[in-house]
């Protein structure tokens, strides 16, 4: 079984090439300004153009207007957008009617009860992400990226009827263990592949891209 694998949180040239060369299927750009992994859309033009057609071009956004998004996709021909935020089946709905692009929406979990959240994206979205919800009492607390795993246990055994991806905490040391106790076909990877945040290792890239390759 091959393992696909998204590098999210890029912001230089040196990471893109570390994330292609080692055969990522999916890049990520984070268009969301708090997160210390945000790009804008000027920077993040040359390095959209630096990703070879068959890697998925993912913008990060979190509860974004439609000027904002509309702003994005002038500069960068994203394929697919990830929302992070809030968003309602509704909006994602408006999102994918305007904009005429794929959709993948994060559902964060901390216990199982959290599995209610997806059922309403089922028939709007065409991608899900499992990520970490942050507890309550974490100070500057991000929509994804703090470097948090969730009980991996939530989700095995579960079955959906879209593509899936785990996300959450994940480095070249731990995700071997997620993906057999989760059954994740996909991984997103950001905080698990830096030096400090926002700031990728393309050692640490290729490290994770070659631990994937091997399950």
């Amino acid at each position: 079984m091959t393992i696909q694998v998204k590098i999210c949180g890029i912001s230089t040239p040196e990471a893109i090439a570390a994330a292609v060369e080692g055969g990522a299927a999916f890049v990520g750009l984070v268009f969301y300004p708090p997160s210390p992994r945000a790009v804008a859309p000027a920077e993040a033009a040359p390095l959209a153009a630096l990703v070879p057609e068959g890697v998925v071009k993912t913008g990060l956004l979190v509860d974004a207007d439609d000027g904002t998004i509309a702003e994005i996709l002038k500069a960068v021909p994203l394929d697919l957008l990830q929302l992070h935020g809030s968003e309602s089946p509704e909006r994602i709905t408006e999102i994918k009617d305007r904009f005429g692009l794929p959709v993948m929406k994060a559902v964060k979990l901390r216990q199982p009860g959290d599995l209610e959240a997806v059922e309403p994206y089922l028939a709007v979205a065409d991608r899900l992400l499992f990520d970490a919800k942050p507890p309550e009492d974490m100070e500057n607390a991000l929509p994804g990226g703090n470097a948090l795993s969730f009980d991996w246990t939530i989700l095995a055994g579960t079955r959906w009827p879209l593509p899936w991806m785990l996300a959450g905490g994940l480095t070249p040391e731990n995700v071997a263990r997620a993906v057999e106790t989760t059954g994740a076909v996909a991984v997103d990877v950001s905080s698990g592949v830096e030096d400090a945040p926002g700031r990728k290792n393309p050692a640490k890239i290729k490290a994770f891209l070659e631990a994937c390759r091997t399950l």
